[in-house]
């Protein structure tokens, strides 16, 4: 009897090839619900199951699994309980590294889709309501020169920052909010003398635009939320390619239509794909569905390593990238 892998979503090639040359997948025609889910998990027929963000993976499901490991399609962990996963022997592997470009570009396409007004723009002249040249039409805001504040820096921030500085933008960054440490040119690397550590507090308060860029835990679910937001500049917009609960959806909307903050580019909800009541009807925001990996050759090779993860956790192995080493194969 070979390795049974179960794909809980079919991903890209060469993901599902792998998988088929080192035992049997089964792929589900439909995303399991939460019981379905649970019930496959401790059916003892799979031996690692390759999972997507919307899968939960909880205290629950993991006490009664009888899996070797847990492949997340993703670089994020927040929908797995991995300490959970570490007392229950089962290991978990994500995919790092390999969507810091393709976020980054996201991250700035919103802020130069919300400065610009481009969503707005683009209705317009589908609309027909484009009737020529005005000297105040659509005015949007300059990027050049204004100040980005980068909450996290991490690989995304450090790619974005790479980008907003080929732009003319001030950055700054909080490495680590809503806490703080001190860090050093050495740790900057090419960024020293580039950008700038503020506070947590200062970078709320000084950015035109504020990017976040920090996993999500419980220090930082609603990272920004009432009261942050009454502290940004009126004229201030929200970036969000992290995970959508960082932010409250509902005080957001609440600032966006009393003019609390200017706008917000959004490529990731608090509970997607629903999103908080209001929001979409908001002209003053740029709303993508999750598109910040969503490159072919990226999503292609979070779908590989996604299998070589899988196959070694089935092996018995330490996958690639794993999220809970101290369990030893």
């Amino acid at each position: 009897m070979g390795h049974h892998f179960l794909v809980t979503t079919a991903i890209p090639e060469p993901g599902l090839q792998l998988l088929s040359d080192a035992g049997r997948v089964t792929v589900l025609p439909e995303p399991p619900d939460y019981d379905a889910l649970s019930a496959l998990c401790a059916s003892g027929d799979y031996d690692v199951v390759l999972t997507q963000l919307r899968d939960i993976i909880d205290e629950p499901l993991l006490a009664a699994a009888r899996l070797k490991g847990v492949s997340n399609y993703a670089v994020g962990y927040n929908n797995i309980d991995i300490d959970a996963a570490t007392r229950h022997g089962i290991l978990v592997g994500n995919t790092p590294g390999v969507l810091t470009d393709a976020t980054a570009d996201i991250a700035m396409l919103l802020v130069l889709g919300t400065a610009r007004r481009v969503v707005e723009a683009d209705r317009v002249v589908r609309e027909g309501k484009f009737l020529g040249w005005e000297p105040e039409f659509m005015l949007g805001r300059d990027v050049s020169g204004a100040v980005l504040g980068l909450a996290g820096f991490g690989r995304i921030a450090r790619a974005v920052a790479r980008r907003a500085l080929g732009f003319g933008m001030e950055v700054l960054f909080a490495p680590r909010p809503p806490g703080d440490r001190p860090v050093s040119d050495e740790e900057l690397g090419e960024f020293a003398g580039k950008v700038r550590q503020v506070p947590w507090d200062s970078l709320v308060e000084r950015s035109d635009f504020l990017s976040l860029h920090v996993p999500l835990n419980d220090q930082t679910r609603h990272l920004v939320d009432a009261s942050v937001l009454q502290r940004m500049k009126p004229e201030a917009i929200l970036i969000n390619t992290a995970r959508g609960p960082v932010v409250d959806e509902a005080a957001l909307v609440h600032a966006l239509r009393n003019g609390t903050i200017s706008g917000a580019g959004l490529d990731v909800f608090e509970d997607e794909p629903r999103l908080a009541p209001g929001l979409a009807e908001l002209p003053n925001t740029v709303l993508l569905p999750h598109v910040g990996s969503a490159t072919v050759p990226v999503r292609a090779e979070m779908a590989r390593l996604s299998a070589l993860n899988a196959i070694a956790m089935a092996d018995g192995r330490l996958p690639l990238h794993p999220v809970n080493p101290l369990i030893r194969a």
